[in-house]
């Protein structure tokens, strides 16, 4: 849809939408009441600013709604869609992908959540390594870089939403 269409169309077509960007309904409420915009960077503006300020509990809940990194993302939903489209970089590689799923196991043990990252135009290797790395983190530096990934996939799917 365009501008024009996302800001006249009503609440609860973009509701889903919007949800499929990042699953937060005060970030979604946001956004919502912040139409109409005059272009889409006030629009990304407006959204951008919303991501960074996700409280923790908020970004557990985006979190819930992404698959592990190295798993096909089930149903025929938005979401699902975009996400399969995302990890296509991991591959059919069964020694990557038996690392991701083994480096999966080991980060959720250790943090407690998902392993998320923006997986948009990246090899399975470089997220095999990004993930190694951040395995290395302690809670407060990992926490900032779950934010910071969870806000990069939630801009890319709303400019897919806006298109």
């Amino acid at each position: 849809m365009d501008l024009q269409e996302f800001n006249s169309a009503p609440d609860d077509r973009l509701r889903p939408l919007l949800a499929a960007c990042c699953d937060v309904p005060r970030w979604v409420d946001g956004i919502l009441a912040g139409r109409p915009y005059a272009d889409v960077e006030a629009l990304t503006q407006t959204a951008d600013k919303g991501l960074r300020d996700l409280d923790a509990s908020e970004v557990e809940r985006a979190l819930a709604a992404h698959p592990r990194i190295g798993d096909r993302a089930a149903g025929a939903g938005t979401e699902a869609a975009w996400s399969r489209n995302e990890q296509s970089g991991v591959g059919d590689d069964p020694e990557v992908r038996a690392a991701l799923a083994a480096g999966n196991r080991e980060y959720e043990e250790r943090f407690g959540r998902v392993f998320l990252i923006c997986a948009t135009g990246l090899s399975a290797q470089e997220m095999l390594t990004s993930l190694r790395q951040r395995l290395t983190h302690d809670e407060s530096a990992e926490a900032a870089v779950v934010q910071e990934e969870l806000r990069k996939i939630a801009l890319l799917r709303l400019a897919k939403v806006v298109a």
